[in-house]
């Protein structure tokens, strides 16, 4: 799953700053292969760690600055038995892309496209059918349900959430 994207050369070692997708990027610093790009590469993990907010990591086979920075925005995509285990009622934000979102009434509200974090709590940016995009609450006052098959991207979300909004 994709789980980052590379930010650039961190130092003069080959070393890459790598800025994740989550608060927690714990899938992140525990793979010990990582898969980039498009045509996902794979890139075995020598040392990383986390750094004001973004992780930098060591990478065999990249010994100098210029090959780190040529890296520069290539996608990181980590195997998903990486991920810790998420509690109940917990869910990836990546899980959450893609998933197909209807309202109480069963009215298609669009897809979800992406996951974002506005201050007080995280916000499901969906976009409709007619192109139309809705931010959208990620808390349980709106989200009424979610439909995650086992070890599964979620499939669809029912919010309490009016066409109209």
């Amino acid at each position: 799953m994709e789980v980052a994207r590379i930010a650039g050369a961190y130092g003069v070692q080959g070393w890459v700053k790598v800025h994740p997708h989550s608060k927690d990027a714990q899938a992140l610093l525990t793979a010990r292969t990582w898969w980039l790009g498009p045509e996902k590469r794979s890139v075995d993990v020598l040392k990383s760690g986390p750094h004001s907010g973004s992780v930098v990591a060591e990478l065999i086979g990249v010994a100098n600055r210029e090959l780190a920075q040529s890296w520069k925005g290539l996608e990181v995509w980590v195997r998903r038995a990486d991920f810790p285990a998420p509690d109940n009622d917990e869910f990836y934000w990546v899980d959450l892309i893609g998933a197909k979102m209807e309202n109480l009434a069963g009215e298609p509200l669009g897809e979800v496209v992406e996951m974002a974090e506005y201050g007080a709590h995280p916000v499901m940016i969906v976009k409709g059918e007619d192109g139309q995009e809705r931010l959208i609450p990620f808390v349980d006052a709106v989200v009424r349900s979610v439909e995650q098959p086992e070890g599964r991207k979620v499939s669809r979300v029912v919010a309490d959430w009016g066409l109209d909004y």
